[in-house]
């Protein structure tokens, strides 16, 4: 029987129980860390962070690729009880930043040299920010900055201190605030407890059936709730080894890790799926089969809909079964998951054990199964609320507390979820949620343009990208080469349209609400003729 402990608390148990274990390996450098020796380099973070000022309860934003040192800085904050802001390292607009610091009140940066100069520009305009630590060397662009040291410098230099000697948050503490994209264009700060993230690791131990030799690889960015959760947080709670992919490319040192580490468990987004799938021919075949999955029991697929044609593919040339499931950051995150045993096509599976989901019509009243409606659940794993913002939280639940996620359901007989829309405009780019809103919000900031309507469009690996149509205003120029210099200029990569439109006018309904599905459909229909076109050209040449 796993018990629900704060997540410091399972690491140091983990330790005592297994401390020569093997607990985190990076694929790309080749670094291990026993749990007992990362237990010993969390203790002394957390006292480096106390004797820096650093309290229970106050929040420390950690912007890094997926490391050893990543989990170091995450769980020192946790022994702790301060927060854990993870930001995602592909922002870098100064605006953004500024937001999420500000809005939570951080008192520090846990960052990398190759991030540093974005939160240094940022200073000015982040009162509350007394320290910025970064992991390797200061760069030039810091090096006169005072408030920036080095992480492990002030961890050697500093000492024990009383008050760090046990775990000081709780089950109803906050571990983390996870910022997401708002539908109305500012950052939501999801609050997450101890708690939440520990019954969905008691769920999803007992859904996956995992096992004392079972071995996680962590493929996925750490910021993200699903990586996080899934890839770090259960595995360490369950005494089990990580593998630590900082980048995806080039593919070939994680997947020799894959094979020399025995990893069992993979948990990805349908583009990794579908990018290795398509890969797999003749030898690399018969490599990828017989040594990275060759101890593979089954991949987990998330953040995006998997396609039926991703999966089979994936499943006939690799020989490894990929189970759906569903989850969102304010759920801590997985809601759903098919297993091995029940699965149906086109289905994220039922909900995991604690989790009890509920459909409602636009009026608010439950609809029979097999209906469709708003999904909403219910459970230990549902996030508090959004960080100083009442208004986004009241507006998240129902009168009697069921969480809104937003998705468009219908839920079979058996119990099964089968997801059909998006009740909020967003898009999934990669597992990252963009909300159109934002795009637009920034799009209409130039002067030449009129109003905008930006979509996503399905780009064939299960996943989507962004598109806009743009309507300028009467009698200004705009260039294409002027626009797309706009784009990058005010957008992040991952937000910026990859295709856009200039057109004369949007269509709208009788209420001039745009109609965004007219705009996939013609989008989807486009993109299908150049498609067409392009195989036509090919075969005459």
């Amino acid at each position: 029987m796993i018990r629900r402990k704060d997540l410091y608390t399972a690491l140091a148990d983990s330790a005592f129980r297994f401390p020569d274990k093997i607990a985190l390996v990076e694929a790309g450098t080749g670094k291990k860390v026993s749990y007992h020796e990362l237990l010993m380099q969390v203790d002394r973070a957390a006292d480096m962070f106390f004797e820096h000022g650093i309290r229970k309860g106050d929040r420390v934003a950690v912007a890094h690729r997926n490391s050893i040192n990543t989990v170091v800085a995450n769980f020192g904050l946790y022994k702790l009880g301060a927060v854990c802001i993870p930001m995602n390292f592909m922002v870098t607009k100064p605006e953004e930043i500024e937001y999420i610091l500000n809005n939570a009140g951080a008192k520090a940066v846990v960052t990398q040299a190759e991030f540093i100069r974005h939160y240094v520009k940022c200073l000015p305009q982040l009162p509350t920010v007394k320290y910025i630590f970064t992991t390797d060397e200061i760069p030039s662009s810091a090096a006169e900055c005072p408030i920036v040291q080095k992480f492990w410098e002030e961890i050697e230099k500093s000492t024990f201190h009383d008050e760090t000697a046990s775990a000081q948050a709780g089950l109803e503490d906050l571990a983390f605030i996870l910022y997401t994209s708002g539908t109305t264009g500012l950052p939501k700060g999801a609050m997450l407890t101890h708690g939440n993230l520990a019954s969905n690791v008691i769920s999803c131990a007992q859904i996956f059936k995992i096992n004392d030799n079972d071995c996680f690889l962590c493929l996925l960015p750490m910021f993200h709730s699903f990586a996080w959760t899934a890839c770090v947080v259960i595995p360490l709670y369950l005494n089990l080894k990580v593998v630590i992919v900082a980048n995806v490319m080039p593919a070939s040192k994680w997947l020799g890790a894959m094979g020399t580490e025995k990893v069992t468990l993979i948990l990805a987004v349908p583009q990794i799926y579908a990018v290795l799938s398509k890969e797999a021919k003749g030898l690399k075949r018969l490599y990828l089969r017989f040594w990275p999955f060759k101890n593979v029991r089954f991949g987990v697929s998330g953040a995006a809909p998997l396609t039926q044609e991703i999966k089979d593919r994936f499943e006939e040339k690799i020989g490894v079964p990929i189970l759906e499931g569903y989850g969102l950051t304010e759920t801590s995150p997985v809601v759903s998951v098919n297993t091995e045993e029940l699965q149906k096509i086109k289905s994220v599976g039922p909900a995991i054990p604690a989790v009890s989901t509920l459909v409602l019509d636009d009026d608010g009243k439950e609809v029979p199964r097999n209906a469709e409606g708003e999904l909403c659940v219910k459970g230990p794993n549902v996030f508090r609320g959004y960080w100083g913002n009442e208004k986004a939280t009241h507006d998240a639940f129902t009168e009697d507390g069921w969480f809104k996620t937003g998705y468009i359901v219908t839920v079979d007989d058996d119990g099964f979820i089968f997801i059909k829309d998006r009740k909020k405009d967003m898009i999934i780019i990669k597992g990252l949620k963009v909300f159109s809103a934002q795009v637009e919000a920034v799009i209409c900031e130039h002067p030449a343009v009129e109003e905008c309507a930006v979509i996503g469009v399905p780009d064939g690996r299960g996943g989507e990208f962004v598109k806009v149509y743009v309507v300028k205003k009467e009698g200004a120029e705009l260039s294409d080469g002027e626009f797309r210099k706009f784009l990058k200029t005010h957008l992040d990569n991952y937000k910026r349209p990859r295709d856009f439109e200039f057109v004369e006018s949007l269509p709208k309904n009788a209420l001039r609400k745009v109609l965004k599905r007219e705009l996939r459909k013609d989008a989807v229909a486009k993109l299908a003729a150049r498609g067409a076109s392009a195989n036509a050209e090919d075969s005459l040449a």
